[in-house]
Parts: C-alpha cells; sequence; structure tokens
C-alpha cells in the first residue's frame, strides 16, 4: 500500500477539500507542462499498482485518459468490458467490490446511472474508487476543465464562463468546481425543462468561494458579454433520452454559432466532445480559432494522472 495510509476515493467534486480540489488540478498543469520532456512528463509514480478501469458505456476520451495516464505514470492496467464481471451472472455489487479491492490499488469506472455502486465499493480502503462519469456528476471531466483554463489563463479564479446547452453531468461538475474558485462566475443558459437540479445548485451555494456565483437563466436575453470561455456539450449525453418528442426545437436556439461568439470576442470556446457539429456548436466554431477543446481534450490524460497520484497518497 503506497505510503502505509488509507486509499482516497473520488466519487464526486464535494468529496475534495478546496486544498485537494487546488492541488489536482495544480499537479495536472504541472504533468502538462512537462509533457515535452524527453525524459517523461511525471516519473513512474506509480511503479506496482494496478488500475482497473471498467466501462459499462462508451467513452473515447475518459477511458483512453485514465488507461494511457496510468501506463505512463508505471502502473498496470486491467481493463474490463460490459460483460466481463460477474456481476453480469448475479454475483453483488458488495462481493464483487470486495474481491477487486484485494487486487486493484485503484478502480477508475464508468457503471449505471446512480452512483450509489460507486459507493458501495468505495466503504473499504484498500483500494481507490474514480468515477469516470455517473447520470448526476462528471467529476474528472471538471477536473481537467479546471486544468485546462488553468494552463490558458493562469489561473481559475476571477474567471467569468457562459454555459450554453443542457444542465447535465458536465454541467453539474462544473458548478460544483468553478464555484470553489474566489471571484468566479458561471453563467448558464440552459433550455426550459433541462436545467440544473436544485440539489447542484445548493451545494455550489453552499460551497462557494468568496465572490463567486452560479446563475442560471432559462433564455438568451442578456447574454454577458465580458466572458472568458463560452462552454458547450453535446444535446444528448452519453447513455440518456429526453422525455419530449420535439426537444430539438427546444435546444435549437443554445447552438454556439459565429454570430453568439461575436458577443464575447476575447473568449475562447471549450466543449467536452464528442461534439456534433450542426447541433450543439457550428463547424466554423468548433474548428476555428476561438476553440480550446481539442486541448481540453488531451489535458484530460494529464489531469487523470493528477487524479491517480493524488488517490495513491502521492502529494
Amino acid at each position: 500500500m503506497a505510503n502505509g495510509g488509507d486509499r482516497r476515493h473520488l466519487i464526486s467534486l464535494d468529496d475534495l477539500t478546496d486544498g485537494a480540489l487546488r492541488d489536482i488540478v495544480a499537479r495536472g498543469a504541472e504533468i502538462a507542462r512537462r509533457s515535452g520532456d524527453p525524459a517523461g512528463t511525471a516519473g513512474a509514480t506509480l511503479a506496482g499498482a494496478v488500475v482497473g478501469i471498467y466501462f459499462r458505456r462508451t467513452s473515447t476520451r475518459t477511458r483512453t485518459a485514465f488507461t494511457s495516464g496510468a501506463l505512463r505514470l508505471g502502473a498496470g492496467v486491467i481493463s474490463y468490458g460490459p460483460g466481463d464481471l460477474q456481476l453480469n451472472t448475479g454475483e453483488s455489487s458488495e462481493d464483487t467490490g470486495r474481491v477487486l479491492a484485494g487486487m486493484l490499488d485503484v478502480l477508475v469506472a464508468r457503471t449505471a446511472d446512480d452512483p450509489a455502486e460507486m459507493r458501495t465499493w468505495a466503504t473499504q480502503h484498500r483500494m481507490a474508487v474514480v468515477n469516470a462519469m455517473s447520470a448526476d456528476e462528471h467529476p474528472t471531466q471538471a477536473l481537467a476543465d479546471l486544468t485546462t483554463l488553468t494552463l490558458r489563463f493562469g489561473s481559475v479564479d476571477g474567471l467569468r464562463v457562459l454555459y450554453l446547452g443542457e444542465g447535465n453531468n458536465t454541467a453539474a461538475a462544473l458548478a460544483r468546481g468553478l464555484s470553489r474558485y474566489p471571484g468566479v462566475r458561471l453563467e448558464l443558459r440552459t433550455p426550459p425543462g433541462y436545467g440544473l437540479t436544485p440539489e447542484v445548485h445548493h451545494r455550489a451555494a453552499t460551497t462557494a468561494a468568496r465572490g463567486a456565483v452560479v446563475h442560471e437563466r432559462h433564455d438568451l436575453a442578456e447574454l454577458p458579454r465580458d466572458v472568458d470561455v463560452v462552454y458547450t456539450t453535446r444535446w444528448q449525453t452519453t447513455g440518456t433520452s429526453k422525455p419530449d418528442a420535439d426537444w430539438r426545437a427546444v435546444f435549437a436556439p443554445f447552438q454556439v454559432t459565429s454570430e453568439l461568439m461575436a458577443v464575447a470576442p476575447k473568449a475562447v470556446f471549450m466543449h467536452d466532445l464528442p461534439a456534433h457539429r450542426g447541433e450543439e456548436v457550428t463547424a466554423e466554431v468548433l474548428d476555428g480559432p476561438a476553440a480550446i477543446a481539442f486541448d481540453q481534450a488531451e489535458n484530460k490524460m494529464y489531469s487523470a494522472m493528477a487524479v491517480l497520484e493524488w488517490c495513491r497518497g502521492s502529494y
């Protein structure tokens, strides 16, 4: 066991203290800055560890980020697909967790819609458990986004972010993460009926740093012009469906276009990907000079490396 201490779990950003959140983001940015070093980005800080990668749902960036990151840190990796574990033959989640905890050091999981299963696995302290996306929150995406903002602007403090689209798990994680930085203003414009839950708003307000604001409206009137970042996500979140048959008509006004970006001409454009050009964003914006979405995707690996190190108590 690394450093002789308990493993640390990351099921929600709410599991992190302000200090731990900043430490992970700072470490991710540090690894990213060293990515061109021929000697390696971080060293073999996970040498001898075994990381399990268990994805029941599709993933390109998150799965690859944690797999590649673990290998770069010197860990061994075991990858499980949706049909590989005996959960499919009736073994209880509790028993599966006990077995894995005796063999793995970290389990990175994207499982069912409800994170309760991951909470069950996290009741022990031999194996760290990382939420690689649940229905209500995508914590490692927010950490990658905060890392990207740190690299781009030098600091997250005081940034102004305009988010357009569904109040999904990425938006929830952004609200939880950005609100922890002083002076940040997150302005969300979400379609009627598709906003953040009251719980997310309450939690963001409860943990907000000095001067941080999370504000949401369901229209496009009076868009702020002095924003640093415009952010959107895919309208059809992985593994979900919309209750309204005509939901695309409801979402259509919230598309990020060149005309919308012109409202904030100094802003960069972020997207957690995958993107659907012509739906939530036009190709002109996603492939334009203001977009940093693909840098954001690469930074997910560096952020994943920082998360793995933190889970193992490396800092």
